[in-house]
């Protein structure tokens, strides 16, 4: 098939990123907002999030943390539908984020990255 804009093609590493640099910047945030809505204490699942954040955000295991990043999206995604809320808001983030962790299992760290593809 013919691409409209070949030249663009030398930049399809731009792409998983970005997409680290959204995952790392919700799962930041998040971590943030727990540790400051609880007085400075820090839990385990808050722990664990912000290493993801720091992991993914340098590119460092990309595919292993995007793992982790999902089973823990999947584990939220099961609450909200066991609570009924899936839906109750316009767009289900949560599943946007899936999406992403499991895209970049797919397709590798992208550009600036510790990961080395094998």
């Amino acid at each position: 098939m013919l691409s409209i804009f070949p030249s663009l093609l030398t930049y399809s590493l731009v792409a998983p990123l970005l997409i680290r640099v959204a995952l790392a910047g919700y799962f930041g945030w998040i971590g943030y907002t727990n540790v400051k809505n609880h007085g400075g204490k820090f839990r385990s699942l808050t722990i664990v999030e912000i290493f993801l954040a720091l992991f993914i955000l340098i590119g460092l295991f990309t595919q292993i943390i995007a793992l982790f990043i999902a089973i823990i999206l999947v584990v939220k995604l099961a609450h909200k539908v066991k609570q009924g809320t899936f839906f109750s808001d316009n767009v289900n983030y949560y599943l946007i984020l899936l999406v992403m962790a499991v895209s970049l299992m797919f397709s590798g760290a992208g550009f600036l990255a510790l990961d080395l593809p094998l």
